[in-house]
């Protein structure tokens, strides 16, 4: 069988990969063309395009790549209707996925939907599109079978492939050496995000130098003299692709609003969760979503976990403030408890393979 893939961005052939091989398991004969990145390369098919090349974020970075974006899309069409796959598989991704759900549907090509667009933070609109254009919606967060009840939509709910993708890391986990507590920060993987974050996480960083070794987690997208000229002098270890050694190795942790909250959280790191971003962006942002949290350990357990430092507020004192909270008992004790309450509603292993046969039946 033939599949198509679109993932516009890290998570995404993180996901997408270990899609991937689950698909293979259950359809020895499964063929794959996609847009990704190196991850879902590895397990076999033809990358068409990068998502390197795509993973633009925010209303004005859009706008100023709007003409790119519109050349994906028309190459996507292109590559598909000649490819004919039996089912185009979307990995979250929405403002491009959504569209390409539209044509995939008006050519008779089924789609499935892994990782839903957050609807329920802003734009509740586009649920008419998923329910018109998308034959299976596949989600990873506990609240989102709820969400869509309430529009009478029904999904499947696999839990989160975090879960496995953490559990295949602890059977080789390697344990960084350090004669202090390791402090996290994990800045991103973005451009913008970089740029944005990482001088003010050093800022807050000098702080701990006396007590703590910090470990900066590196995109290989990036060589190491760009993280050199915003770190300045202060004293880190920068480690490439090694983001679960560090994580599993941290007392304390410094994250980017995203995917790596949860990451850290599933690895017990007391974090602080930070973002800052272009001011015309997060002013448009703060006038649409509706959302109480931007972190994902704070939205799934409703109530807040972890400090979130958003734009004026992250500077370096809060974050020093917020991570020393953790370092006395009381604050210790609060978060291990609500870590280990948030890993019992993101459930066990197996939600790529649970996936994967949500796709794979549908299409037999």
């Amino acid at each position: 069988m033939k599949y198509y893939i679109i993932a516009g961005e890290a998570s995404g052939d993180l996901h997408g990969s270990n899609l991937m091989k689950a698909i293979k398991q259950k359809d020895l004969n499964a063929e794959f063309r996609f847009f990704g990145g190196d991850k879902m390369l590895d397990v076999g098919g033809v990358l068409v395009k990068h998502y390197k090349e795509m993973a633009f974020m925010g209303f004005v970075e859009v706008i100023k790549n709007l003409a790119s974006i519109i050349e994906n899309l028309k190459k996507a069409k292109q590559d598909i209707g000649i490819y004919n796959p039996a089912v185009l598989i979307l990995i979250d991704y929405p403002g491009f996925n959504l569209k390409m759900a539209r044509f995939a549907k008006e050519n008779g090509i089924k789609v499935h939907y892994y990782i839903s667009p957050k609807a329920w933070a802003w734009k509740e609109g586009r649920v008419k599109l998923i329910k018109k254009y998308v034959d299976k919606m596949i989600t990873i967060l506990p609240f989102e079978t709820e969400f869509y009840e309430k529009h009478q939509y029904q999904v499947d709910y696999v839990g989160n492939p975090l879960m496995d993708e953490v559990g295949h890391y602890r059977k080789t986990a390697q344990q960084i050496k350090s004669s202090k507590p390791i402090l996290a920060l994990l800045p991103g993987s973005r451009k913008q995000e970089l740029e944005n974050m990482l001088p003010v996480m050093i800022d807050a960083a000098k702080r701990f130098k006396d007590d703590f070794s910090i470990y900066i987690a590196c995109t290989p997208n990036f060589d190491l003299s760009f993280y050199q000229k915003l770190v300045g002098d202060l004293k880190v270890e920068f480690l490439f692709d090694k983001t679960y050694d560090i994580l599993n190795s941290a007392s304390l942790g410094i994250v980017t609003s995203g995917t790596a909250t949860l990451e850290a959280a599933i690895f017990n790191v007391p974090q602080v969760v930070c973002y800052r971003g272009n001011k015309v962006t997060i002013w448009i942002a703060r006038k649409l979503v509706k959302l109480k949290y931007i972190s994902l350990v704070n939205l799934i357990m409703n109530k807040m976990v972890v400090k979130e430092l958003i734009q004026e507020e992250l500077t370096a004192d809060n974050i020093y403030k917020a991570l020393n909270r953790f370092q006395s008992e009381e604050g210790a004790a609060e978060i291990k408890s609500n870590y280990l309450i948030l890993n019992k509603k993101l459930g066990g292993s197996g939600a790529s393979e649970r996936a994967a046969a949500v796709i794979v039946n549908d299409i037999s």
